[in-house]
């Protein structure tokens, strides 16, 4: 219990024998019979551990639940979404929360969407629908050079720093990892010990800040790198090239949410907003990078070593791609974060204007890695707005491996979507480094509210794949996708984005006409 709780019951607990002395008086009498129940109730609301919001906001914080409790009759009045079939925040955040708590997830009176608008998907089911029983498959990472694979869930939680997080949001959603078998991807801003104390599977994110592993001057420390990855508990190691918030742009830890410890974690000063460089000192061009991506597998021990980007210029991944021919080296994974995904804080135009959309990205980066011939050694992991089976399986179609979720794990730890993460006000003590509110968050509770929402959706997503006449997410397919063009044209996402045969961008007179221009700007030698 914090101080400020303390204070808050023994002021309660004062009025109350105030009242009480005072009831000589009838109306001091009737005060207490109103007051009285009001008190106990706040008191009731400080000393639970289930909600946080109640715990910092008593008696008041649960006039939002209430509001929460009549949203099912009210939602469909109020449903947003566009023609791309992208996410509905106010339905799909009560899906995200009802699933985290246990509560049944299902739906009266059919679909809220509006069936022939333009834009309209779905999947097509079979006659013969599957009933499949292993509802935690498994997907392996690990390229030919990698003598560590992993094996991880189609599930995982994406990349949220320490300090964008507070440290209780931080040990929730790694405990909610352990509890459920799947991993937690530590962000750009390194491990803590809060990633570490409950033993969650690490996929460790390495910035243009190199923080975790870097010397005096800011730059790579290959003796810290390696002391660090080679713990049992670093299962990946992921380069950050890029991010869907703010693509081109630096991370940023503003100054009010940098505390000693972080500043100590992250070997930064203190007093100013901890701003990442917008690109690597490691490397400077595709060939390097891949030099990189060697480098750190050694040093690790032979783990999957990947990048994460949001896709931008696309001679500049082709450059990439021959690279990987050129050198021989490939990594074991690429993480596609779309240009609309991103929790983090970001300038307003890189938000709403830089960075390929995860459909295009995802389409493109699948049929370029085809293309080139390496696709069969390389994963390819979604990032953007993942928050239900359907956007994985869509995802999938488009030839994703797996995804990682940002916000649907914030949502279930109980985020409110308040939008003051950059401020260190956020009222659920998820996005804050202030102690008074982050202790509102009981790691017990969220953490299996974390495993609930991932438990759930990934077997909603292999009940999907079973009704589609599948025997694994493995068959996933873009003819399984169908999408309302207009009116009654319809058509199946493999009609939409044609897929590149193998090796054809290998032989100069095969390449497609409409990627000649992007190939011949690319270089493996420079970006």
């Amino acid at each position: 219990m914090t101080m400020r709780q303390i204070f808050i019951m023994f002021m309660c607990i004062s009025i109350v024998l105030i009242i009480g002395l005072a009831t000589l008086s009838l109306i001091w009498l009737w005060t207490l019979v109103i007051v009285g129940p009001v008190i106990l109730l706040g008191l009731h609301d400080i000393l639970q551990t289930k909600h946080s919001i109640r715990r910092l906001y008593p008696v008041f914080g649960r006039f939002r639940y209430l509001l929460e409790s009549i949203r099912p009759e009210i939602q469909q009045y109020f449903v947003e979404s566009d023609t791309s079939g992208a996410p509905i925040p106010r339905e799909f955040r009560s899906l995200i929360y009802q699933r985290a708590k246990g509560d049944r997830d299902t739906r009266p009176f059919g679909t809220i969407f509006d069936v022939n608008r333009a834009g309209y998907e779905w999947v097509n089911h079979s006659m013969q629908p599957k009933h499949l029983t292993d509802f935690d498959p498994r997907v392996k990472f690990g390229g030919p050079d990698c003598t560590k694979p992993y094996m991880s869930s189609v599930l995982n939680i994406s990349a949220m720093s320490y300090g964008a997080l507070s440290k209780n949001a931080i040990m929730s959603l790694n405990r909610g990892a352990k509890i459920g078998g799947f991993s937690h991807n530590t962000g750009e801003g390194s491990m803590s010990p809060y990633h570490l104390e409950h033993g969650g599977d690490i996929v460790w994110q390495i910035g243009t800040g190199y923080f975790g592993c870097r010397d005096d001057n800011g730059n790579f420390n290959p003796e810290t790198f390696e002391t660090n990855a080679t713990k049992d508990v670093v299962k990946m190691i992921e380069i950050k090239l890029s991010q869907g918030a703010k693509p081109g742009h630096g991370g940023i830890l503003p100054a009010a949410k940098l505390t000693q410890e972080i500043a100590d974690i992250r070997h930064v000063p203190m007093g100013s907003d901890v701003v990442s460089p917008p690109a690597h000192s490691s490397f400077s061009n595709p060939t390097e990078l891949m030099h990189f991506i060697k480098q750190l597998r050694g040093l690790s021990g032979g783990k999957p070593v990947g990048f994460k980007l949001c896709i931008g210029r696309r001679d500049e991944f082709l450059a990439i791609c021959k690279a990987m021919i050129t050198t021989g080296i490939t990594p074991d994974f690429i993480t596609v974060d779309g240009g609309e995904g991103g929790t983090g804080a970001a300038p307003t135009e890189m938000t709403n204007s830089v960075g390929t959309p995860l459909k295009d990205a995802l389409i493109f980066v699948n049929n370029a890695l085809t293309g080139f011939g390496v696709r069969n050694k390389i994963r390819i992991i979604a990032s953007g707005k993942m928050l239900s089976a359907f956007h994985i399986l869509r995802a999938m179609t488009l030839g994703a491996d797996t995804v990682n979720s940002a916000r649907g794990m914030m949502l279930s730890l109980g985020c409110i979507q308040a939008r003051t993460c950059n401020t260190d006000h956020c009222p659920t003590g998820i996005a804050t480094q202030n102690p008074s509110r982050n202790k509102a968050i009981i790691v017990t509770d969220k953490s299996q509210r974390v495993a609930n929402f991932q438990r759930e959706t990934v077997k909603n997503l292999v009940e999907l794949v079973g009704a589609a006449g599948l025997n694994g997410v493995d068959e996933l397919e873009a003819k399984h996708l169908n999408r309302r063009i207009e009116g009654v044209n319809i058509k199946t996402y493999q009609q939409l984005y044609p897929a590149l045969n193998e090796n054809v961008l290998l032989d100069e007179t095969s390449i497609p006409e409409s990627w000649l221009y992007d190939m011949e700007q690319a270089n493996a030698a420079s970006w």
